[in-house]
């Protein structure tokens, strides 16, 4: 069976005074979110906030646990990420 985990991301990015800024920084985490965690990830809403921003993030496997624990961690990366302040999320799996 194939299972999906799908996870959205607010996030907030007060040092961010303008779009090209704000696409900088979330370049630098998608990019590395990819690299790390093997998930696809881009940028879902707010395309024309400074200082907001919304991320996708999608994780394929056949086992449920493993798809929560490899988001969890995505959610755990992106919060510790100094630029950027996570101000909600939601996980569905299907």
């Amino acid at each position: 069976m194939v299972l999906v985990g799908v996870c959205s991301i607010r996030l907030m990015i007060q040092e961010s005074g303008s779009l090209k800024e704000k696409r900088h920084t979330l370049k630098s985490i998608i990019e590395r979110l990819k690299s790390r965690f093997n998930v696809s990830v881009a940028e879902t809403g707010l395309n024309d906030k400074w200082q907001s921003a919304e991320i996708g993030v999608a994780f394929v496997s056949n086992d449920r646990v493993h798809i929560e624990k490899t988001i969890n961690n995505v959610i755990d990366f992106v919060d510790n990420d100094y630029r950027v302040e996570v101000t909600d999320y939601s996980i569905d799996m299907y």
